[in-house]
């Protein structure tokens, strides 16, 4: 079994409502993060010369949103249009909302989440109630504690990671249970 993952790109979108998941790629070893600046051409030739790709942020079942910050880019920086190169992979890892839908339909490998609420607003829109900012920081910050530990291991470990781990905060933070109920392997 391989110990370690070298060689990881990061495809993860400058905007302040997500850099609670610079903790996941924060100690990690031979990566080349991007998070705006390069057009779509650029990261197809990212992603070949890479082992794997860890892509995460905002998104819906089209795929991760460019948030503004690619030049040229459509609405989307990971769209249809990479589901070939990345399902050369089986070791990618999708975090975004819906990123579920992206994954199954194209028949991708690697640990991928459902809709995934990790604001206030989204945890109203999927009907969570009353849910505080208090709730939502501690979600945010032990779903990325707990893949950030194995994320140089690989998708299944991390998988594992959040499931056991991030399984134990579920059982009092609606926040976490929600989301802990849409983490996926394959």
């Amino acid at each position: 079994m391989r110990s370690k993952l070298t060689s990881t790109l990061i495809i993860h979108p400058k905007d302040e409502s997500t850099v609670f998941l610079n903790k996941v790629y924060a100690g990690l070893q031979d990566v080349k993060l991007v998070q705006g600046g390069v057009t779509q051409a650029q990261i197809i030739d990212m992603i070949i010369s890479h082992d794997r790709v860890m892509m995460m942020g905002h998104g819906t079942s089209a795929g991760l949103l460019s948030v503004g910050r690619f030049p040229g880019a459509p609405l989307y920086i990971v769209d249809d249009s990479f589901a070939p190169l990345l399902a050369e992979r089986s070791n990618s890892v999708f975090i975004w909302c819906n990123a579920d839908q992206f994954v199954t339909h194209h028949k991708l490998r690697g640990f991928y989440t459902g809709m995934f609420v990790s604001e206030v607003a989204e945890a109203t829109l999927m009907g969570l109630g009353s849910t505080t900012q208090r709730e939502v920081d501690e979600s945010n910050s032990t779903f990325v504690e707990s893949i950030a530990a194995f994320s140089g291991h690989g998708p299944r470990m991390m998988h594992a990671a959040a499931r056991h781990k991030y399984g134990h905060l579920a059982t009092y933070n609606q926040v976490a249970k929600y989301n802990h109920e849409r983490l996926y392997i394959s």
